[in-house]
């Protein structure tokens, strides 16, 4: 056998080493997902749901802090689809944020691909299809954000971790719950809840048809479980609990917070938890996990699943547990009061989440954020947050700016209500990068609203039934309010956030209540840095309106469009590397 040469040695120990110094980057996770209808039941009727990869919910989305973050989704819809990261901030990169006002819809045939960093976070949050109501027909999942080793986590390992994406369900298409809410037409109840895409266990014959296939948690006794809770619905607030149970609550959407016990959590619409809970009972039979609309006067049935012991003798039974009192409108409010961050845990850094002091910094922006019912303008239902109804242009908003089209947006959008008969306009907030700006959001209307902010966790601060006035400050919490990107305000009453605008980009504020989103209530957020630091233009941006004439062959686009640099870096050093080789081994 012959011996390599010296100069392959060589070449060899250069490579590894070309390639160790590529990895000691940050690590890449790949994902190729196809978007499709397929049929499912979840509620005993036949319906067109929308999969991943043929699953309803789809896959869980896990990456570890910093990590980069490759999707390739094919759409196998008949209509374009667009997905988004509740929660994923998106450092200077809102090009890959999945909403119109940032990305073009992928097309109907047409694949492209996400590529993005989790700079700095941790926690539990999930994606879902952001275009025409197409969450009312599923494509949502959860995603995972492991803490680094080298970031202690505020409690012992979890003997295993549960995603539960729960949700309120409707047998009617999303096509044509959408042409309702287009003709004014509310929503109503839901017809079900479901728990990972599936219907309730049959609790109560008399409410539960029989043949319905139901969510069973096999567990084993004495150990430990992380239950990681969405909202997953379109419009309905749950309240979570799970028989004979404590529900020791941890995180919320990134942030780590003070443990407290409860044995019910209202979880509102794209809110997401995660709790402890201890398999602490004898196990001698089964325990029901519930999610029960609140706020409404429902006669369907609860989502209900199951909790299996390994040990189990028997079937659950008895009556579901109790729901709060529904006639007792502060129990909610008190209870959303009660989530503080634990401000001496770290989280994706190993300073303490407490260490950036929000309540001592100086508010440079004020605004007051006063929603309302439906109501007709220029003869069609929408919803307005000051007045303003938000018109989405065909050319994404971020897109314009790139491109200095003039006419598709206005930085305009008023820091108060607005005197004047509502109007609908594509309004955006000009915000000051690093400016520190406070938020009050108004609810006039009659159900309970919650409310999204991509590209930061904010600090809940406040909130309050009333209207907001400038000495509802003296309630504020200065201290440990909870950071997260989702809250909830309830009808008639205020909730007050404080947001450090850090993060460059044009970002989208929105209700998270799908038919109010779909009418119009939301607004963009444009922060940006003079030193423009924003990641570039992504190269496989897909272009519509009126720059649709810079669209590429969509051919081009059949693999990882989006794949990131250090592949092909490695890729071109070791072919240059190859040819240095060969030409030192011939000579």
């Amino acid at each position: 056998m012959q011996m390599p040469s010296r100069s392959w040695w060589i070449f060899l120990n250069l490579f590894v080493g070309v390639v160790n110094f590529a990895f000691a980057e940050d690590p890449f996770v790949y994902y190729d997902w196809t978007v499709s209808y397929i049929t499912a039941s979840p509620l005993g009727v036949k319906q067109q749901v929308i999969a991943i990869n043929g699953h309803f919910p789809g896959p869980i989305l896990e990456a570890t802090t910093n990590w980069n973050v490759v999707v390739n989704v094919k759409n196998d819809l008949d209509e374009p689809v667009l997905l988004t990261w509740n929660g994923i901030q998106h450092r200077k990169n809102s090009w890959q944020d999945g909403v119109l006002g940032t990305n073009c819809p992928i097309p109907a045939g047409w694949n492209w691909t996400y590529a993005f960093q989790v700079k700095d976070q941790i926690g539990s949050f999930f994606y879902f299809p952001s275009t025409y109501f197409q969450r009312a027909a599923g494509g949502y999942g959860g995603i995972i954000i492991n803490n680094r080793d080298v970031i202690p986590v505020p409690f012992g390992t979890p003997d295993g971790d549960i995603t539960l994406n729960v949700g309120d369900w409707f047998v009617k298409s999303h096509k044509d719950l959408r042409k309702n809410v287009e003709n004014g037409d509310d929503l109503g109840s839901p017809d079900g809840i479901l728990f990972n895409g599936l219907g309730p266990y049959r609790y109560d014959s008399t409410v539960v048809p029989d043949g319905i296939t139901y969510q069973v948690i096999n567990v084993e006794p004495g150990k430990t479980y992380r239950f990681r809770v969405h909202n997953v619905g379109i419009s309905t607030t749950l309240n979570f609990r799970i028989q004979n149970h404590n529900l020791l609550l941890v995180e919320t959407e990134g942030s780590y917070t003070v443990q407290q016990n409860y044995t019910n959590m209202d979880i509102h619409v794209g809110q997401s938890f995660s709790f402890l809970v201890t398999m602490d009972q004898t196990g001698s039979n089964d325990y029901y996990i519930v999610a029960s609309p609140r706020f409404l006067k429902s006669t369907k049935a609860a989502g209900v699943a199951i909790l299996h012991y390994s040990n189990s003798q028997g079937p659950a039974s008895g009556p579901l547990p109790d729901i709060p009192n529904e006639s007792d409108p502060s129990f909610s409010m008190n209870q959303a009061r009660s989530i503080r961050m634990n401000v001496t845990a770290g989280a994706a850094r190993p300073n303490p989440q407490g260490s950036f002091k929000y309540g001592e910094i100086t508010v440079t922006d004020v605004y007051l954020l006063q929603n309302r019912p439906p109501e007709l303008i220029n003869g069609k239902t929408r919803t307005t947050l000051n007045g303003i109804s938000f018109f989405t242009p065909s050319t994404p908003l971020k897109l314009a700016q790139q491109y200095n089209v003039l006419g598709i947006y206005k930085l305009d959008f008023p820091n108060r209500p607005m005197n004047r008969p509502p109007v609908i306009d594509t309004s955006v907030i000009n915000g000051t990068y690093k400016g520190f700006i406070e938020i009050i959001l108004q609810n006039n209307d009659t159900t309970v609203q919650s409310y999204h902010l991509d590209g930061y966790a904010f600090f809940v601060v406040g909130m309050d039934y009333g209207t907001w006035t400038e000495n509802s400050r003296s309630v504020y919490n200065k201290w440990d309010g909870v950071a997260r990107s989702t809250t909830q305000v309830f009808p008639g009453a205020w909730t007050a956030i404080l947001v450090y605008l850090d993060n460059a980009g044009l970002w989208n504020l929105r209700t998270q209540n799908l038919d109010s989103w779909y009418l119009g209530q939301e607004v963009y957020l444009s922060v940006i840095n003079p030193e423009k630091t924003e990641l570039p233009l992504p190269e496989n941006t897909i272009y519509c309106g009126v720059l649709s004439n810079l669209q590429k062959d969509q051919a081009q686009r059949v693999r990882f469009s989006g794949a990131p640099p250090i592949p092909t870096f490695i890729t071109t050093v070791f072919i240059a590397f190859f040819i240095a080789f060969v030409g030192a081994s011939t000579r």
